[in-house]
């Protein structure tokens, strides 16, 4: 066991051989007692701090067995992770003989980091390679990737596009192919995204579980499958569709990752409102796909999706913003106050409803379609008051129910676009 020095500084600890699997980095400058941060095979990445003990959260939870003593003193639930801590040697040794580690002490500000890296029970050690991996656990990985649950989405808002557009029902092999190109091209961007934010998914609860943070795909695997995609896509699109819609959807891609995740995202609380413009790209697809060009009617469903797109994910920022605010993720509820985000949340809302209602004057939609958008409108903008009225009465937790309207976000914009291919057929 070491001890405290009179002068306050920790004695070295008994002599603990590193590894290959990390470095730590120190400094006597940083906000936590000396360390900046640690250094993985996957990459550099911040501290963050739980319990008043710097914790470096980087890989994933600690195989059953590692060490009683280590798991009992982890702040956090379930184990997870890599661990720098203020604390004695036992703590560093704990780790050895049954982790791979490093334990250094840095005698100036006194602090003992021990970086380990851990792997849940069914994933193999970095050591050995992705492709010796279970294969169906690999198949999930990368299709993971894609993030299939956000692409259903952004389906939503194609298909019915297409029936407005052919004013019926679209051939249904030109439906497929849109939506495979689709599938592909959105799963290429959200497999970049992964790749280019690796380093902050490992410090976010709601991304700790993502392929590249569970190294069960590598940064090299991902991109490449990113690219892949990407290029297939585009050529899917040229050459069975048209190359309107190809470009359109290299468009979209480009933007999301470019525009959104290299310059945005990290820099500017509008992020999420320019960024957005990726995610309506689709209907303008869906248009064209039919068409082979753009008309009034796809532009005013491309912004109704760029008012509905802050709204929708702002009360999620909202549930989540330690995450994004652990890592340094601007997003507007990390820099403003509950009634300046309801407050924006409300003005997108209106604008939002406003433009849904204009396809009907200009001739593409009838009384179905109306009706739809102003009932499920006026609602949305029941649940968006309401938020806002919770926020001004300075309501926090629970009981703020941001939530409601992140759900109910999701509903209306699948009950309009139905409404969307189903109103040709009654008019």
């Amino acid at each position: 066991m070491s001890r405290m020095s009179n002068a306050g500084a920790l004695d070295a600890p008994a002599v603990v051989e590193p590894t290959p699997v990390g470095t730590c980095l120190f400094s006597g400058r940083s906000r936590l007692p000396g360390l900046i941060g640690i250094r993985l095979p996957t990459g550099a990445f911040p501290v963050r701090q739980v319990n008043t003990e710097p914790l470096v959260r980087v890989l994933n939870r600690v195989p059953p067995g590692s060490s009683k003593r280590a798991a009992q003193h982890d702040p956090t639930p379930a184990n997870i992770g890599v661990w720098a801590t203020s604390t004695v040697a036992w703590y560093a040794r704990a780790f050895t003989g049954t982790s791979h580690g490093w334990a250094r002490w840095d005698v100036s500000v006194g602090v003992c980091v021990t970086a380990v890296e851990s792997r849940p029970a069914g994933v193999l050690g970095a050591s050995q390679s992705p492709s010796h991996r279970p294969f169906g656990a690999r198949v999930k990985a990368f299709v993971a990737l894609t993030k299939p649950r956000i692409i259903e989405l952004l389906l939503i808002t194609t298909v019915p596009v297409m029936f407005l557009a052919q004013q019926g029902v679209p051939d249904l092999g030109l439906v497929l192919l849109t939506c495979l190109g689709g599938y592909l091209s959105a799963g290429g961007a959200n497999a970049l995204n992964m790749y280019l934010d690796r380093d902050i998914d490992a410090l976010m609860d709601r991304t700790s579980q993502r392929p590249l943070v569970t190294g069960m795909v590598s940064p090299r695997e991902c991109l490449a499958f990113g690219v892949t995609l990407a290029v297939v896509s585009t050529l899917l699109f040229g050459l069975a569709v048209n190359w309107l819609s190809a470009w359109l959807s290299l468009g979209a891609l480009l933007f999301y990752v470019v525009v959104y995740t290299m310059i945005l995202k990290r820099r500017t609380s509008q992020n999420i409102v320019w960024g957005g413009i990726a995610g309506c790209l689709p209907v303008l697809i869906g248009w064209s796909s039919v068409t082979n060009s753009l008309s009034w009617a796809p532009v005013i469903l491309f912004l109704v999706m760029f008012f509905w797109t802050p709204p929708h994910y702002w009360p999620l920022s909202m549930k989540v913003r330690e995450d994004y605010a652990r890592v340094g993720v601007p997003m507007l509820p990390v820099v403003a106050s509950n009634k300046v985000v309801a407050k924006q949340i409300v003005l997108y809302s209106w604008m939002m409803v406003a433009v849904s209602l204009l396809l009907t004057p200009l001739g593409y939609t009838g009384w179905f379609y109306t009706a739809v958008a102003l009932l499920a409108g006026g609602f949305w903008l029941w649940e968006a008051h309401g938020l806002q009225n919770r926020a001004r009465a300075e309501v926090t937790g629970v009981k703020l129910k941001e939530m409601r309207l992140f759900h109910w976000s999701i509903t209306y914009v699948s009950i309009l676009f139905v409404a969307v291919a189903v109103d040709p057929f009654l008019r």
